[in-house]
């Protein structure tokens, strides 16, 4: 059985920092693509970033370049969402997901796994 259960979020103030972690069972953590989401009321569900299957390549969403770090252990079957310099906008239900690739893909429905969420406020 797939699992994907995510840890971490929490109320911060503007300027912090969170790490959120996402600990995988029941497929091949290592051959597949881990993305970070997030979603709010009013938006779609959007990629934050994506650490790729051969632990090399990372992509972030523009918004969060230069604040947020993607990082995998597959020792563990776990990976992190590090977030420094919080602001308001970043405010969410984040999301774990899970892709088997190669090729990287961005598009939430094309994720096979996803977590159950775990929500971040950040106040001003």
């Amino acid at each position: 059985q797939v699992q994907l259960v995510e840890s971490g979020g929490g109320l911060v103030q503007a300027g912090g920092s969170l790490q959120l972690s996402c600990v995988a069972s029941g497929f091949t953590f290592g051959t597949y693509n881990m993305a970070w989401f997030r979603q709010t009321p009013a938006k779609e569900r959007e990629y934050v970033a994506i650490a790729r299957w051969n632990g090399i390549s990372t992509y972030y969403t523009d918004s969060v370049k230069g604040r947020f770090t993607i990082s995998r252990d597959d020792a563990k079957n776990t990976v992190y969402l590090h977030m420094n310099s919080l602001k308001p906008e970043d405010t969410a239900v984040y999301y774990c997901a899970a892709d088997a690739g190669p090729q990287t893909v961005w598009a939430a429905n094309e994720y096979e796994y996803w977590g159950q969420g775990t929500q971040v406020t950040v106040s001003s």
